[in-house]
């Protein structure tokens, strides 16, 4: 068989240069982790926890709105959902205990981000791993995929202020490491709200990948400055 053609680098605006940079700020799960779905079977798991009906209009319509958030802090993701803040932290409480149940078996490494992050630090660029999930949902994935050396840094919304599509992680991690501005930094992810997270603070290279949550299309709406196929692909536009 012939070769498959190797991955493009397609652009929502053309700059004349990708700007230099100093921090990667990377989402995990969907850009540097895959879990083959495991968000939506905890959200089901959490969603009948808390009494939502298995089928029908108001579970469909609770699904999509997770889909499309995908990316934001999972406790407020519950609140917008329930609007009661018991049944929220009770529902977030559930998804938790049902996510990290399978984290173990249900996680594992896109190819190449292991040596997307190892390259660029290499390179003397910063890089952050940020996500969603909680500190303790975050680092029960860091220890089954051994990566607790891997970054710079990791934040998650409950140490970082609020989650995405605040800036608050973005700036956080521009804080850890000390860059010289935000223009320097870059912000990867495969969600709008990832995207929307670092215009909002500021960083100029701001990357959706294509193996996660959200389509091109929707990639798009959030004026990303390039859509990647995958995370793999960073070091080509990134380093010299």
């Amino acid at each position: 068989m012939p070769n498959a053609p190797a991955p493009t680098v397609t652009t929502a605006t053309s700059p004349a240069r990708t700007p230099v940079v100093e921090l990667v700020v990377l989402d995990m799960a969907g850009t540097t982790v895959s879990d083959d779905g495991l968000v939506l079977a905890a959200f089901d798991t959490a969603a009948t926890a808390v009494g939502l009906p298995d089928t029908g209009t108001e579970r469909a319509d609770a699904r999509r709105y997770v889909l499309d958030t995908m990316g934001q802090s999972k406790i407020e993701v519950f609140r917008a959902l329930f609007g009661d803040e018991d049944r929220a932290r009770a529902a977030n409480s559930a998804f938790e205990s049902a996510y990290d149940a399978r984290i173990d078996t249900g996680v594992q490494a896109i190819a190449g981000a292991v040596e997307t992050v190892t390259a660029l630090r290499d390179a003397g660029i910063k890089v952050v791993l940020t996500t969603g999930f909680s500190p303790t949902t975050q680092h029960r994935i860091l220890d089954t995929l051994h990566w607790h050396d891997l970054a710079d840094a990791y934040l998650a919304p409950g140490d970082a202020g609020r989650g995405r599509p605040f800036p608050d992680l973005v700036l956080t991690a521009a804080l850890r490491t000390g860059v010289s501005d935000m223009a320097a930094v870059a912000v990867v992810g495969d969600t709008s709200n990832d995207i929307d997270s670092g215009r909002r603070a500021g960083a100029s290279v701001l990357v959706g990948v294509l193996t996660g949550a959200h389509s091109e299309a929707q990639l798009r709406t959030a004026g990303p400055t390039h859509v990647l196929a995958s995370v793999a692909d960073l070091p080509a536009l990134l380093l010299p």
